[in-house]
């Protein structure tokens, strides 16, 4: 594999990685609203999926040796259907006849842990992307010598 694949490679992780970032970003910031988009109901937490990007995506911007390489993107996002919970709160204005309030199925601890492992995972591919680029340097460098 040559080192521009390489970067191909690691910038559709970059890619996928940021979408997932602000799927997250988004349910963090929805882990208290009681009412959705249309009005009807919570939040629901969202999940990205990924799905792996086959060599036959990339024939038309690949030359012909690099033709089994593979990457990532994020196909759809999905709301969770878990069940919120329900908390007792007459006073709330989506509260129920009975006093009880339907909360989005936003744990935010679960969100924080995920954005932590998106952020190291952006890292790495950042990271990766920042050594095939020190070895092309380094490969430049040696024609000129």
């Amino acid at each position: 594999m040559d080192l521009l694949t390489a970067i191909k490679i690691s910038a559709s992780g970059l890619a996928a990685q940021r979408t997932r970032l602000n799927v997250l970003s988004s349910n963090l910031a929805n882990a208290n609203s009681t009412k959705n988009a249309e009005g009807t109901g919570p939040y629901k937490r969202k999940d990205p999926i990924f799905r792996e990007v086959s060599a036959a995506d990339f024939d038309k911007h690949l030359d012909k040796a690099s033709r089994n390489v593979s990457g990532v993107k994020v196909t759809d996002v999905v709301e969770d259907q878990t069940p919120g919970t329900r908390i007792y709160d007459p006073s709330h204005p989506d509260a129920n006849q009975d006093g009880y309030v339907l909360m989005p199925n936003v744990n935010p601890v679960t969100e924080l842990t995920d954005i932590m492992t998106t952020s190291s995972s952006y890292e790495a591919n950042v990271s990766a992307i920042r050594s095939a680029r020190d070895m092309i340097s380094a490969a430049l460098s040696i024609g000129r010598e």
